[in-house]
């Protein structure tokens, strides 16, 4: 008894002894406790911790949500980390710059994929000591900035009141500055002008200035003067997000009612929602329900993200945040739904709907003895995206896949990157496709994703074809504005507007169809640019065009995953570059092989394959000539039989030259 006594003490001097230690990471050295303010505050607790009374504290009038907006690599993330620093949510030198951005593709791109929020804790002050200034609950939404993801972003913005707009003093306003600049002015946010890389020898802030005014009519006194690199000017920001951007409008005695800005799927966890409370509060325990779905859930835990996952047990008007509730997929968790309280009426917030796919392309295994292996690494990547749909199909050329559709051009790049960064999956990828409207004579209508569902010679004929089309925003130097316009009208574009930013840079608008942008159009316009334009699009409406499927058929026989819709005056020449291509990427087989591009039963351009040739005489010496007749007839019948029955493989490098050559020049 004694000695058991003895244990037990020794016990709760080692568990003493570990409460007591130091925090360590992961290399064993000692981490400093994070701090909230610029200054140490206690009164949250060690390590950051916050409990549901401290943000009890914090009413909406005291409570700012604000994004940061920007072209790529005008600062947006050394921006956030900055602030995050300044008002002591991660360390000084933490040892990870762009925070916010937590996937690899990313960090690699720079840009944003997928909305992260941060809650700071700030002490609105002129003085440094004054301890009696009241402090603010500031929530920093990180949203996508590109036009693919602009239905998220929207629904992110709606849960802010107030953006930073971010300019590179060097760089001036881009084309994704205007995309940005309007999507947070039509969500009515008030807009702080930020020009940032002011140390730059090549800055010019008057001129960045200059041109807000013209092209936003933004008041020049109105702009914040930083480098987030140098931490020059930073100490103006956040008082200006208090003092320009209003507080949240929100019921606090209202039934709970959030709006949903993203999830991401844990494996320990489930499906993690971050939500920006509109109504009300959420509190652990709560039963809330879905208002796309009518689904209803248990809140499991509910918090802040501080940065990382800071459990509150509740959330309050105003504030955002995270909530677990036991969804099991991503696909439950609708980005712009409502979330309420399961047994209240409420009315959901506007604005709700669902993804609306703009590219299509096929996916298929690079060795098809890994189908199984993709359809595992497709499915675990679509728990973390949503908004990717999925359906299987079956080619005759490269056996069972999936058609995939996507939100546009770079979410199906991002996808793609990602499957092979972190499964490891080797695919090949169809050309990727548009969704067209196809009429018929009896007036009915069908929406085309994969071309090889539309039959080359239907029963009914088809009257009439539309295809989407995008608003290209180009912003490039004055002299290369020429062969700019020509590259458009090559593309069957409509100039919309034409402008000068100011004596050096022009700015043109253009309605494209999508078909014509959607593989090389960017790497053309850079070209021809020497690199300095920069280029942004968005959605626009459907036009009606003289499109027509072409086959490419080997041998005879068409492979479907080759099939394209292309323009009827554009036909000729992409079938003649199509066959082209494949001739030099087919091996020669023992028999020959034709390759052709056909529109229904008309061939408009064909290449042929010549076969290897083995020479059967080779142990022939004289003798009677009828013997080596006979010997060359059965080798053109073996032939003959060869090509009757045997398959062509195509190569993975067919497919992405392809890709080259159905939207070039």
């Amino acid at each position: 008894m004694a000695g058991a006594a003895a244990l037990r003490r020794s016990a709760r001097r080692i568990a003493r002894h570990i409460t007591a230690a130091p925090a360590l990471s992961r290399n064993g050295l000692q981490q400093p406790e994070r701090l909230l303010s610029s200054q140490a505050s206690p009164e949250h607790g060690a390590r950051g911790a916050v409990s549901g009374s401290e943000l009890a504290l914090y009413p909406p009038e005291r409570v700012r949500n604000f994004s940061i907006i920007a072209h790529v690599d005008h600062g947006k993330s050394t921006l956030a980390d900055r602030l995050l620093e300044l008002t002591g949510t991660i360390q000084k030198g933490h040892g990870q710059p762009q925070y916010l951005d937590k996937l690899q593709v990313e960090r690699e791109r720079g840009i944003t994929v997928k909305a992260q929020t941060a809650t700071m804790f700030y002490r609105h002050t002129t003085a440094s000591q004054d301890l009696d200034a009241p402090k603010y609950l500031l929530n920093l939404i990180d949203t996508p900035g590109h036009v693919d993801f602009s239905y998220e972003v929207s629904r992110s913005l709606a849960a802010c009141q107030g953006a930073l707009l971010v300019v590179d003093a060097a760089q001036g306003v881009q084309a994704q500055t205007i995309a940005n600049f309007y999507l947070a002015f039509e969500s009515n946010l008030s807009i702080i002008p930020v020009i940032n890389k002011i140390d730059q020898p090549t800055a010019d802030p008057d001129n960045v200035k200059d041109q807000l005014k013209r092209l936003f009519d933004i008041d020049p006194s109105e702009a914040l003067l930083t480098s987030a690199k140098a931490g020059k000017g930073l100490e103006q920001v956040l008082p200006a997000v208090i003092a320009r951007i209003p507080s949240p409008p929100g019921k606090c005695d209202s039934p709970v009612r959030m709006l949903l800005l993203d999830s991401y799927y844990d494996e320990y966890k489930g499906v993690i929602c971050h939500v920006a409370v509109v109504d009300g509060a959420l509190r652990k325990g709560d039963k809330i329900a879905s208002a796309a779905t009518g689904r209803t859930y248990d809140v499991l835990d509910v918090g802040i993200m501080h940065p990382e996952l800071t459990p509150t047990g509740v959330l309050y008007t105003g504030q955002v945040g995270y909530v677990i509730s036991g969804m099991r997929s991503t696909k439950e968790a609708r980005i712009g739904d409502t979330l309420h309280q399961a047994k209240s009426i409420v009315e959901p917030l506007p604005g709700f709907r669902p993804a609306k796919h703009m590219v299509f392309s096929g996916l298929y295994p690079a060795d098809g003895s890994d189908f199984e292996a993709l359809s595992h690494a497709i499915e675990k990547l679509t728990c973390n995206d949503a908004s990717v749909s999925v359906t299987k199909e079956t080619s005759n050329a490269l056996g069972m896949g999936f058609r995939c559709g996507f939100l546009g051009l770079l979410h199906m790049d991002v996808f793609h990157q990602r499957l092979e960064q972190e499964y490891g999956a080797q695919v090949i990828s169809t050309i990727p496709t548009v969704p067209y409207i196809f009429e018929y004579g009896d007036g009915s209508k069908v929406q085309v994703e994969n071309p090889a569902a539309l039959a080359s010679n239907p029963g009914k004929r088809v009257v009439a074809c539309w295809e989407p089309t995008v608003i290209a925003t180009i912003i490039i130097p004055s002299e290369y504005v020429g062969p700019v316009i020509m590259l458009c009208l090559e593309r069957r574009g409509e100039q919309v507007e034409y402008t000068f930013i100011d004596a050096q840079r022009a700015l043109l608008k253009y309605r494209l169809p999508l078909k014509e942008i959607i593989v090389d159009f960017y790497n053309e316009l850079k070209g021809i640019t020497s690199g300095y334009a920069t280029f942004d699009y968005e959605d626009s409406e459907y036009q009606q065009s003289d499109l027509v499927k072409m086959d490419i058929l080997l041998n005879g026989q068409p492979v479907d995953a080759m099939a394209t819709i292309v323009h009827n005056q554009k036909a000729q020449r992409v079938g003649r570059e199509l066959v082209e291509k494949l001739k030099k990427f087919i091996e020669r087989q023992m028999f020959e092989i034709t390759i052709q591009a056909a529109i229904g039963s008309k061939v408009i351009a064909r290449e042929t394959l010549s076969a290897m040739r083995k020479n059967v005489l080779a142990k022939c010496y004289g003798g009677d000539i009828t013997r080596k007749k006979k010997l060359l007839e059965k080798q053109k019948e073996g032939k003959k039989r060869m090509k009757r029955v045997g398959s062509v493989d195509i190569p993975q490098e067919a497919f992405h030259e392809l890709l080259k050559v159905s939207n070039s020049k």
